[in-house]
């Protein structure tokens, strides 16, 4: 069973009754793992200001335990980053959650302790952030309070993304590709689906040229998530973009076949699969640039030796012997 199956079966268990299952925890996964400094910088600008993005680096998956609530959980979106203010390396813990849980708040508070706990002496910082991805609007509780009436005890706090309060048309123009794997999880109206859909399309048409196949698979794999596009509907929403954008029509006319061979057709896992393989290759490349081992790598970053062994030996970085 690969990663990927054994990550959706451990959210599968967890889904709540009733419900159809989607795996959209681990897509959103993969989405951070891909566009991390797009996605700060799209909902948190003001973080974004403070990290040197050039630092940034996932962090092997930790195994965290609630032993009141006998409950173990890997932490799969762990990284670490440059914090300009304090001219140090941070962690930054990113938790996607796509269903309701009413203690969740309760869970972050446990992350963080078992993570200070661990890297208090590593890490000046560490910050916590929840993107909830849940199909109902509610306000989402992001604190957890001890007091007496005459002492503050504690107060912890996590940042937070509620995507359904986010007004879709504000990231429309904003060229970020995050916007757009996200858009059909933000605010509208069932009156919009068909405009919103139309504003992803113009938003999929000018990231073409920008982004390689594998990144336009996983955008345009995240994104069918959550539309669950009619590919007629599309073919005639395309149509009419080239009679508004003519100019554009030849590249219009392209994107369609490249749909299917990115795979809208053949499926989510293979495009998300796809995408974040080439980002964790690139991570392994920098390490092997700065000299780190070969098997320091692959513990890093989850590859094979043999992977590894392949890229330091296929990299025009490197001679062979």
């Amino acid at each position: 069973m690969s990663a990927y199956e054994l990550a959706v079966k451990e959210e599968k268990a967890k889904w709540p009754e009733g419900r159809p299952f989607t795996p959209h925890d681990e897509a959103f996964k993969k989405l951070l793992q891909t566009f991390f400094a797009e996605f700060i910088e799209l909902f948190f600008p003001e973080l974004d200001k403070l990290l040197d993005h050039r630092h940034t680096r996932f962090l092997m998956q930790e195994l965290l335990v609630d032993i009141v609530g006998e409950e173990k959980r890997t932490l799969d979106l762990l990284l670490e980053t440059r914090y300009l203010e304090l001219d140090a390396y941070i962690l930054i813990h990113i938790e996607p959650q796509s269903y309701r849980e009413n203690d969740f708040h309760e869970r972050m508070f446990i992350y963080f302790s078992r993570l200070f706990e661990r890297h208090r002496k590593e890490y000046k910082l560490i910050i916590p952030i929840a993107v909830f991805t849940a199909d109902e609007v509610r306000e989402e509780k992001n604190t957890l309070e001890m007091s007496t009436p005459q002492q503050p005890i504690l107060r912890f706090e996590f940042m937070k993304v509620e995507m359904r309060k986010q007004p879709w048309r504000q990231f429309i123009d904003s060229g970020n590709p995050v916007a757009a794997a996200l858009l059909a999880k933000m605010g509208y109206t069932k009156g919009e689906k068909r405009e919103i859909r139309l504003a992803y399309l113009r938003m999929i048409l000018r990231l073409q040229g920008k982004l390689d196949d594998a990144r336009m698979a996983l955008i345009m794999s995240v994104a069918d998530q959550y539309f669950n596009a009619d590919p007629e509907e599309d073919k005639r929403l395309l149509e009419e973009l080239k009679e508004q954008y003519p100019e554009e029509g030849e590249s219009l006319m392209e994107l369609m076949p490249a749909w299917s061979r990115l795979g809208y057709e053949k499926g989510l896992e293979k495009g998300l699969e796809k995408g974040i393989e080439q980002g964790i290759e690139k991570t392994a490349l920098n390490m092997l640039r700065e000299g780190i081992e070969a098997s320091l790598v692959a513990k890093v970053t989850g590859l094979s030796a043999e992977q590894v062994a392949k890229l330091k030996k296929t990299s025009k970085l490197y001679k062979t012997n």
